[in-house]
């Protein structure tokens, strides 16, 4: 049976370590959206995190090796980083670190975080997707409880599940209002809840 992957490897001092890093590049305005991995002393929520600038692919999979993170939960990170208001994203990566208790399990975390976009009856996904779009509200629906039972189907047709039923919805209420700032308001609103539910389920690990 392999060893179950603790984060930051059941040790305080990987968290201080990594912590202390992306707080120091915090507060030296180093950590930018749209920029890169790392480079120049510079980078992204995953880059100040672990000083590499490798591909996409293989950055990711450092993260359960260095810090005790499933991959998944680094793309997560990384996506919304990328999204939040600036002033927001660039606390995002100490805010991400410090939610995280050394030893927890975080196997389930991102199948929780998953079937909550989805299927939650207050801020899901499927609350947005009309009677029009019977297909969607099946896969949005199939997809989010196999997640909240530990089968997780492939993230990518969740993820492309969520995008076609929000953009749908989202498309429809900015028409409605006559203006284009209705979906950006939505969108911010969007990721400041997912970004915050992500937080509590980390806390809760």
């Amino acid at each position: 049976m392999p060893t179950p992957l603790l984060a930051y490897h059941g040790e305080a001092k990987i968290k201080r370590k990594f912590l202390g890093r992306v707080r120091a590049h915090q507060k030296a305005d180093q950590i930018l959206q749209g920029y890169g991995y790392w480079k120049d002393g510079k980078g992204c929520a995953v880059g100040c995190t672990l000083h590499l600038n490798n591909d996409t692919a293989s950055l990711y999979l450092e993260y359960p090796k260095q810090l005790g993170i499933p991959e998944e939960l680094a793309y997560l990170e990384d996506h919304f980083f990328e999204r939040l208001p600036l002033k927001e994203a660039k606390k995002w990566p100490a805010r991400f670190l410090a939610a995280i208790k050394p030893r927890a399990d975080l196997s389930r975390v991102y199948d929780l975080w998953s079937a909550w976009n989805l299927i939650d009856p207050k801020d899901g996904v499927i609350t947005l997707v009309s009677d029009q779009y019977p297909e969607i509200q099946k896969i949005v629906r199939e997809t989010g409880e196999a997640c909240l039972s530990g089968h997780r189907i492939n993230a990518a047709r969740a993820a492309r599940a969520a995008r076609a039923a929000w953009a749908a919805e989202v498309a429809w209420a900015a028409w409605a209002a006559g203006a284009a700032w209705a979906a950006e308001v939505a969108w911010a609103a969007y990721y400041k809840k997912s970004s915050d539910k992500l937080i509590e389920l980390l806390e809760a690990a």
